[in-house]
């Protein structure tokens, strides 16, 4: 087991308090918004097992049956396939979608046949895998995630009051649902931006004054307000107005599959996706947004957000299931009245995160590494760890046969 030392990255939409405050450590008056914990190349966790700190993806590519397990290594390859994240938002994110692992393959093939740098700032995919991500609340926790009902956002979109806006109401009533759907988006990206401009200042007032009223979707028309203030004459505010506006408490989780379209907007989360940065942007933000290959990925359907709670098996694990291989998070909530120590599955490799109190993991030599809040430890495949303590413990892994079916075992 191995206590890792991650990096923060500092986008400007994070919070300056969030993350320090989880670490116990000075805020630098910087936004920190996103702790990586994983082996990805852009900011990779490092580990020191004697010689020095190496990255852990180094120490993986070394030897990735050692420390992946022969099940993993076979599935996914010689590489961890999941990042986990803190994910701390004191400002709106941009409004985004990620490929399914087909267009993401097709669409990182092409771009590397066109020579297309991987920094240009027009490039889309930067590797060829799927980025399907679950969002946990550790504070209250706000976003857009996936299409309204088209009756319910037909409604929604009337009260504004806004003129521009009555052809795309109409249309939810007219059209089915997906036809409907994709010309609201495709009119929307692809109008003339200062017309656009226009309209979400118009909505974003209408806005303001209905998320004052209390009426049945007044919190969404205030996260309206909010991204418009943000983001004043974005189209992807319009874009915004066609999703269900989600609040989730602590404890609850979000998962995001391919074609979804979604946005954070504030609180304090553990996140964790399939070890890929391919993202689509629709919206809210002054990076590029490619239409065309946008309007390919985004599954044009509606669906009600899948607020997911976790569920305890018979050893105390909570987990949040997903219906992907990639990862598996799950919670442990330890209590010094609780059994002297559980037991961690020892086929896949795992990511703990102390995210409340502090907790001790034991080796089978009987060597103690100590996690307090904030910090994190990589688990080999193969090596029997010990927890206890009084805390909160996310644990992330790989949805294989040996990563579930945790052993509650007493000191005797």
């Amino acid at each position: 087991m191995d206590r890792l030392a991650n990096t923060v990255r500092p986008y400007a939409w994070g919070s300056t308090t969030a993350i320090p405050e989880l670490l116990g450590v000075r805020p630098t008056g910087e936004p920190q918004a996103e702790l990586w914990m994983g082996a990805h190349p852009g900011a990779p966790s490092r580990i020191d097992r004697g010689p020095g700190p190496t990255a852990l993806g180094d120490a993986i590519a070394a030897d990735p049956e050692g420390e992946l397990g022969p099940d993993t290594v076979r599935r996914f390859g010689p590489h961890l396939p999941f990042l986990l994240k803190l994910l701390a938002a004191a400002d709106p994110l941009s409004l985004q979608v990620h490929p399914d692992l087909e267009q993401a393959r097709a669409g990182f093939a092409g771009e590397e046949a066109r020579d297309v740098p991987h920094d240009a700032p027009h490039r889309n995919y930067k590797d060829a895998n799927h980025k399907p991500e679950l969002i946990c609340a550790l504070t209250t926790f706000e976003g857009f995630c996936g299409f309204r009902a088209p009756a319910v956002t037909a409604e929604l979109l009337a009260a504004l009051g806004v003129d521009s806006l009555k052809p795309y109401a109409d249309l939810l009533h007219a059209q089915p649902e997906s036809d409907a759907l994709r010309e609201i988006l495709t009119a929307v990206l692809s109008a003339d931006r200062a017309a656009m401009a226009d309209t979400v200042t118009a909505a974003a007032a209408a806005a303001e004054r209905l998320a004052a009223e209390e009426g049945p979707h007044h919190k969404a028309y205030a996260a309206y307000a909010t991204i418009a203030r943000h983001y004043p004459g974005d189209p992807g505010v319009i874009a915004a107005m066609l999703l269900n506006h989600v609040i989730l408490n602590p404890g609850e989780a979000l998962y995001l599959g391919a074609g979804v379209p979604h946005a954070y907007l504030s609180g304090l989360g553990v996140e964790i996706m399939a070890n890929s940065d391919n993202v689509l942007r629709c919206g809210l933000t002054p990076k590029h947004v490619d239409v065309p290959e946008l309007l390919r990925v985004v599954r044009f359907e509606a669906c009600a957000p899948a607020v997911l709670r976790p569920e305890a098996d018979e050893h105390g694990e909570e987990v949040y299931e997903t219906p992907i291989d990639e990862f598996r998070l799950s919670r442990y909530v330890l209590a010094p009245c609780a059994e002297p120590f559980t037991v961690l599955p020892t086929g896949t490799p795992q990511i703990l995160l102390c995210t409340e109190g502090s907790a001790t993991l034991c080796d089978a030599e009987g060597a103690e590494l100590l996690l307090d809040r904030g910090d994190s430890a990589f688990v080999r495949a193969g090596e029997r760890v010990e927890l206890s303590g009084e805390a909160t413990v996310f644990r992330a892994t790989v949805a294989l046969a040996g990563s579930s079916a945790a052993s509650v075992t007493s000191a005797a």
